[in-house]
């Protein structure tokens, strides 16, 4: 019993070791939108919010591991480096957010991150104690990721309306897949499924997204009517998968990797600039447990 005790440790050590790189690299893949943002001096349209649930979704993971103590360095590091890269994105985002936007930018901030997760803090740790605390924090953790993982059928949605895969591109798909693959196992063998199963829902989306990709990447793109383009309008998708996970504005620049959860921001694909000097197609995603 104790040689398998530890032989499930060593392989969750691995599956989380690996969940760290891919997680790291799709939270760098942003960075090619940043820079945009910065060589311009304008956010041009891009949305602030898959920053901000991000953000907040490290801010979770890494109390559930500080609060559990128990084989979550890996949760840790990760979700760390989640909060620092995060941070720097919203830090560059309200620089540059003209002034309404970077109102409401901070308004959602003040609002999740900090009253938010402050209420949750100083209820968790004034009225509960021990394994309740960490049962009621493991649940906030898993219901927040599991909701975050619905976002996904919007993306199908106009897959199967516009017969076009313009917005699911197949890399983005698969690294998620290894995403939650990596993550699941993590959990599974430490036998923490407040990690464990909220990436099986990951990886099913991840799947019939791959699958889609594969029915629609021929099919003959079919032009959405005007009111369900102006419905469609700065849509907001956020796919959890374990950490927090993030992928590139430009459809065809995909990263190689992801952690618990993953955000994407969607905007009209014939939405014109504010400046009225061009058109853009914002795509983010983010990553976590």
């Amino acid at each position: 019993m104790g040689f398998m005790a530890i032989h499930h440790e060593s392989l969750a050590f691995v599956f989380g070791l690996l969940g760290n790189a891919i997680s790291f690299m799709v939270f760098l893949a942003p960075l090619p939108t940043f820079y945009k943002i910065y060589k311009k001096k304008s956010t041009e349209g891009f949305q602030s919010l898959p920053y901000v649930v991000a953000l907040f979704s490290c801010m979770l993971w890494i109390y559930y591991a500080l609060v559990k103590n128990d084989a979550t360095l890996l949760l840790i590091t990760i979700n760390s480096f989640g909060c620092v890269i995060e941070s720097i994105y919203l830090a560059i985002f309200l620089i540059y957010a003209p002034k309404n936007t970077r109102l409401s930018t901070i308004k959602l901030l003040l609002l999740l991150n900090v009253c938010g997760f402050g209420a949750m803090l100083l209820s968790t740790l004034y009225l509960t104690t021990g394994s309740k605390r960490l049962s009621i924090i493991g649940w906030i953790c898993l219901v927040f990721n599991i909701s975050v993982f619905a976002a996904p059928l919007c993306i199908m949605k106009r897959v199967i309306k516009t017969k076009s895969v313009e917005f699911m591109p197949f890399s983005l798909s698969f690294f998620l897949t290894l995403n939650a693959v990596m993550w699941f196992f993590y959990g599974l063998l430490l036998k923490d499924y407040y990690i464990a199963l909220p990436n099986t829902l990951g990886f099913l989306f991840a799947i019939i997204q791959m699958v889609m990709y594969l029915i629609y990447r021929n099919a003959k793109k079919e032009a959405l009517d005007e009111p369900l383009k102006q419905q469609e309008l700065n849509v907001h998708v956020v796919d959890v998968v374990k950490l927090s996970t993030m992928v590139p504005s430009d459809p065809n620049h995909i990263a190689k990797g992801g952690a618990v959860n993953v955000i994407t921001s969607i905007e009209d694909p014939n939405g014109k600039e504010e400046t009225g000097k061009g058109n853009h197609n914002n795509m983010d995603a983010t990553a976590k447990v």
